[in-house]
């Protein structure tokens, strides 16, 4: 149970991490995550499409979707397609929440990108945060925080520099 006095102590002492510092950090997340999740994606695709048949036909003639393909072939085609898209998409979620999730809830307590710009994130008495707080402000943060922008705008309006997610999750991001 927190108290006031501990929060308020804790507020005294710290410096808060601003909208652009934390918009470089996650540009630079960004960078270390998407590159192995885009090599990810690709060897899924393949693994879809490289042992297709109508893969094949296809790529020696580009005409076949037009003129050659069953229906058969076609909803197997799309059956394949919106599979692989179907996986892509879980792979990609749940390396995104062990990557933000884990690291902020790590002994770093920042992802790599906030850890190189010297951010940490912190409940708001100053503690490391659980995985599933973790889990939840990444959640805030993807689906909540990007409509409209507000949730991201926050950062740089709020005394404590909070944006939704971090209202959502009760946490700060402070310059150590």
């Amino acid at each position: 149970m927190e108290t006031t006095t501990e929060v308020n102590q804790y507020e005294e002492k710290n410096v808060y991490g601003g909208f652009w510092i934390r918009v470089a950090a996650y540009l630079i997340d960004s960078i270390i995550i998407g590159i192995p999740l885009t090599i990810i994606s690709i060897l899924i695709l393949l693994l879809f499409f490289g042992t297709s048949d109508i893969t094949y036909l296809m790529m020696a003639d580009p005409a076949y979707m037009e003129t050659g393909m069953t229906d058969e072939e076609a909803l197997s085609f799309l059956a394949t397609y919106f599979g692989s898209i179907i996986v892509t998409s879980i792979v990609s979620i749940v390396i995104a929440v062990a990557y933000f999730a884990g690291l902020q809830a790590s002994k770093w307590q920042a992802t790599i990108g906030k850890k190189a710009l010297g951010l940490q994130v912190t409940d708001l008495k100053g503690e490391r945060i659980s995985f599933w707080r973790g889990f939840g402000r990444y959640l805030a943060m993807s689906f909540l925080s990007g409509i409209l922008f507000i949730g991201y705008i926050m950062v740089g309006i709020t005394e404590k520099k909070q944006g939704l997610h971090d209202f959502i999750a009760g946490t700060v991001v402070v310059k150590k």
